[in-house]
């Protein structure tokens, strides 16, 4: 499974749409971090098929949601639980620490 990309039209309905939690990605094009932290989000979703939505969201793109969400550096990784953030890091992740962050959320609405 890859990560999907999401953007002002199908962001609220996406994370709405699932009791899975919700890693989101908010990265740019130019960003030289986020390049390396790409490929690691991708694994991520790979692994975590069927147990987490990975989602990416170009901040250039979609203003708006990386204003709501005071997205003031990126890369910036959220995990959502319940359409809610439940937690933030921001930088350059292993894949470990990324999936740790879901199973987190994971176990919070349990």
């Amino acid at each position: 499974m890859k990560a999907i990309h999401l953007d002002s039209s199908n962001f609220d309905s996406t994370l709405a749409g699932t009791s899975l939690p919700v890693l989101v990605d908010f990265h740019a094009e130019w960003c030289g971090p986020c390049k390396m932290l790409g490929p690691v989000v991708e694994q991520v979703a790979e692994s975590k098929a069927g147990a987490a939505v990975v989602a990416k969201v170009d901040v250039d793109a979609a203003r708006d949601i990386a204003g709501r969400y005071r997205i003031t550096s990126i890369p910036t990784l959220i995990v959502f639980k319940d359409g809610q953030p439940v937690s933030t890091v921001r930088g350059v992740q292993t894949k470990a620490a990324i999936e740790s962050l879901i199973d987190e959320a994971a176990s919070k609405g349990a």
